[in-house]
Order: structure tokens, then C-alpha cells, then sequence
């Protein structure tokens, strides 16, 4: 419910947002908005309201035709509808999805969209995703100024890392460090993910022991990945439909090396029952060796609601002691970490160069992994909504909401950038070719474009739905 109700604040709070941005610039260039909404409202509305004759009219559950309120089309009414999948921005003599070709005067109105010069009717079109993008560069900015920002430089980790299966197929070895990518030093873990995942880049220097060593990583290293992660989400689906009970699981392609040297031991957790204490170190699970953190979770999560011999060293002697451990799959320890952050604080100046950095960062990773998406895996991985919910954490917390919410801003402004008819880049392309050759589209090619464009949408919609559907069953 948390990650629900978080969900349609973010897309509420952007389609507005990005709806205001378009109201704004035409209304600069006087051109009249005839309704702004949020969500949709066929046939109905639930709330409606309109200032005319000097005063606000507000109707509830209200049908969309009303004469009194259409004798005052000067004034933008506003609303909520009853279908929350959007919003719009109906504009005077625009050829969208609120007006046909037929719905248009004879002659186009000093007021109209249409009677307005290209480069005004561009710039129209680009305030949705100017506003969307803006916001975000505001929103991390001011994250940045309330929060700060922690790092962890690769060159913090001495331990080297921890490789799932896959990375290891590519020939690293547990607790290779990371020294270049194709010639450049990573500043951080998410950027060797990036790196080697998303840009597709394949020379990797390593340090393993004393030895500096030169890997070259598979062509299809990125595809391989999602389709590891798609198999590995049905593997836990399976597992949650079987007991639901089970924890949930997540891929790790590589992680930081923490050995078990325990640091914290909750009371009556079952670590704490089963003797365990701070400065133990955790060195096996049922046998099976667990040199680091990661290792650990793995093997306790194999023995959830179940009991396991735990094998430490205490003062140099190794030990043993059974535990009961419970659903979720921890013991309830935590592990002493010998990472240094680095923690930036910014001044309310500082941060606004420092978010839009991060912003247009954000923007340049997302461009780059949508090469993903035009392959078998990275279409089995796209999802919808539900895709989209998941991805708040299922506790409250305002940094995260704002976070994501930011991220979901860039990501809404990039996919309306795209040329595609219905969408703002497919009227923004229009637009250019106007401007260029100096003819412009007729309206019922506008019409028939944004037609075209909307069952394509439609179909995208319902794919990615539906693979959160099938998701649910398979």
C-alpha cells in the first residue's frame, strides 16, 4: 500500500507538473486553454470548477457537458477525472487527443493554436518536457542541500569485490579489484555497472593479490545479464507462490567484499540465542564456506525457518553453535565495515550546480540503457505500472519518494522527447520539418498521425502491463 499510494503521488505530481509547463507557454502567447486535468474524465468528472461572472463554480461527479459553463470559453476549467493514467491540457485549435479535425472552426481564431507561428507553437510543445526535466535538476538540488551526498571511491575498497556466477563466467575472481574500464578509473560501484552493463564497455584492468591482469568482457555481457535477472525474478515468483513466507531475494552482479566480522548483535535474534557475539567472525553456514558477507546472506537465506550449524572464530578458536533462522532468512547480526564514505555537505548555492550535474548524469545513464530495451531480454524486463511501484521502498522515507520522483521526472521527459506521433516529440518533429521546409503538416495528417501514435502507445501500454500480469502467474 505504501509503494501504491507513493506511485500515484510521484506520476500525479509529474503529470501536473508537466501539464503546467505547456499551460504556461500558451497562455504567454495568449493562445487559450480550454481544460486542465488531472487524470482523465470520459463521460464524467469527479471534480470540476470554472471561474466566470466574477466567481469559482465547483461540481462533483459531474457529466463533462455543461451549456452555462460552455457560454464562457474564454475561461480554462479545471478538474480531476475518475481514470488516473494521465492528464491533459486541452488547447484552443491543437489537433491532439482531445480534439478531432472536425471539432476546428473553418478559420483558424487570433486565439488558436494553429494561427500561431511555428516557433511559438514549438516552444509550446517543449514546456512539458522542460518543466519535467527542470524539476528534476530542482529536486535533486535541493536533496543535495538537505541531505548531502555519500560516496564510496572504488579506491576506499582494499578487499576487492564480491562476483555473482556471471561475472565470474567473464573471468574475474573474488576480490578482484577494479582498476580501469576501457582506460578510465570508475569512481564508484555504480559506475562500474554502468560501465560494463549499460555502455557495453569491455576491457577491465584488475588487481588480484599483487598482479595487475587485463580482462575482456563478452559482447553480449548486457544481455546476458537481463536475461540472468529476468530467469532469476521467475525463480523467486516460483519460490513466493510455494511459501509466502519467503523472503525475497535480490540479484547481486557484484558487491563489495565485507568479510563476517560481526559488529552488532541484535538481543534475542538468533545469532544472539545461539551465542554468537560482537568480534566473532562468521566463517561458515551448514558447511559451507562464507569468507563474506554476501556469501552469508546467500547461504542463510537457503536455510530459511530452519535450523543450521553457524561456524565462527572467537580469540583465534573456531566454534560452533546451532541456530534457528527464521523467515526471513538473517540471523541478526550486522558486519564491522572498513569502508570509508566520503560525505559532501552543500550550501543552498553549492548545490544547485551540484544537482543539475547529477541530474544531467541521471539523463545520460537512462539514454544509454534504453539500447537495451530493443532486445529479447530487455523487452521480456520492461514492465508497467506495477514494474514502476515496486521500485519506491516499502517504508516511508522523503528522501526516497523525492528521489525517485526526480528520477521518474527524467525518465517522463525523455520517453515524451521521442519522435513518436501522440507523443510531444512526434509534434516537436513535425514542427522542426515545419520550420525547415517551410510547409506545414495539414491538420488531418496531424489527426491521422497522432491516431497511429496512439495505438502504438496503447500496445506498449498493455505489453509492459502485461508482463507485470504474467509476472504475477508465471
Amino acid at each position: 500500500m505504501t509503494q501504491a499510494i507513493q506511485l500515484i503521488l510521484a506520476l500525479s505530481f509529474l503529470v501536473v507538473i508537466h501539464e503546467l509547463g505547456h499551460f504556461a507557454f500558451a497562455r504567454i502567447f495568449r493562445v487559450r486553454v480550454e481544460k486542465f486535468y488531472m487524470f482523465f474524465n470520459p463521460w464524467m468528472s469527479l471534480v470540476r470548477a470554472k471561474k466566470f461572472d466574477g466567481k469559482w463554480h465547483v461540481k462533483f461527479f459531474a457529466p463533462n457537458e455543461d451549456e452555462e459553463w460552455a457560454q464562457h470559453p474564454d475561461n480554462t476549467e479545471w478538474g480531476i477525472g475518475w481514470l488516473p493514467f494521465g492528464g491533459y491540457c486541452a488547447i484552443g485549435g491543437m489537433v491532439d487527443e482531445t480534439h478531432k479535425t472536425e471539432d476546428l472552426g473553418a478559420e483558424p481564431q487570433p486565439w488558436e493554436f494553429r494561427s500561431k507561428p511555428a516557433w511559438q507553437r514549438l516552444l509550446i510543445i517543449l514546456g512539458g518536457i522542460l518543466v519535467n526535466f527542470v524539476g528534476a535538476l530542482v529536486i535533486y538540488s535541493m536533496l543535495l542541500w538537505q541531505w548531502g551526498q555519500d560516496t564510496l571511491p572504488l579506491k576506499n575498497i582494499t578487499s576487492g569485490f564480491y562476483y555473482s556466477e556471471l561475472m565470474l563466467q567473464e573471468g574475474f575472481e573474488q576480490q578482484d579489484r577494479i582498476l580501469t574500464i576501457d582506460g578510465e578509473e570508475p569512481e564508484d560501484l555504480s559506475e562500474v555497472v554502468e560501465r560494463l552493463i549499460i555502455e557495453g564497455k569491455k576491457e577491465v584492468v584488475v588487481l588480484r593479490g599483487t598482479d595487475t591482469l587485463g580482462l575482456t568482457m563478452s559482447d553480449d555481457l548486457g544481455n546476458r545479464y537481463l536475461a540472468r535477472q529476468n530467469a532469476f525474478d521467475k525463480e523467486e515468483r516460483e519460490k513466493k507462490r510455494a511459501d509466502k513466507n519467503y523472503t525475497k531475494r535480490h540479484f547481486v552482479l557484484l558487491s563489495y567484499w565485507v568479510p563476517c566480522a560481526i559488529d552488532t548483535v541484535l538481543p534475542n535474534e538468533a545469532a544472539d540465542l545461539a551465542g554468537i557475539r560482537k568480534g566473532d567472525s562468521i566463517v561458515a553456514i551448514g558447511g559451507v564456506p562464507t569468507p563474506c558477507n554476501e556469501l552469508m546472506r546467500q547461504e542463510l537465506l537457503k536455510h530459511a525457518c530452519d535450523s543450521v550449524a553457524i561456524d565462527f572464530y572467537r580469540s583465534g578458536e573456531r566454534m560452533s553453535a546451532m541456530a534457528f533462522i527464521g523467515d526471513q532468512g538473517t540471523i541478526g547480526v550486522a558486519p564491522k565495515i572498513h569502508f570509508e564514505l566520503d560525505h559532501t555537505d552543500y550550501t543552498f548555492l553549492e548545490s544547485i550546480p551540484a544537482g543539475i550535474q547529477y541530474g544531467w548524469g541521471i539523463l545520460a545513464m537512462y539514454v544509454k540503457q534504453f539500447r537495451l530495451v530493443f532486445s529479447k531480454e530487455g523487452a521480456q524486463s520492461l514492465g508497467g505500472f506495477g514494474a514502476i511501484g515496486s521500485m519506491f521502498p516499502k517504508q516511508w522515507s522523503w528522501y526516497d519518494f523525492w528521489h525517485m520522483t526526480a528520477f521518474l521526472s527524467i525518465a517522463l521527459a525523455f520517453m515524451n522527447f521521442l519522435p513518436i506521433p501522440a507523443l510531444d516529440g512526434g509534434y516537436i518533429l513535425f514542427l522542426l520539418v515545419e520550420i525547415i521546409t517551410r510547409r506545414k503538416p495539414s491538420d488531418k495528417f496531424l489527426e491521422r498521425a497522432n491516431e497511429i501514435g496512439f495505438w502504438l502507445l496503447l500496445a506498449l501500454l498493455i505489453f509492459a502491463n502485461g508482463n507485470d500480469i504474467l509476472k504475477l502467474f508465471f
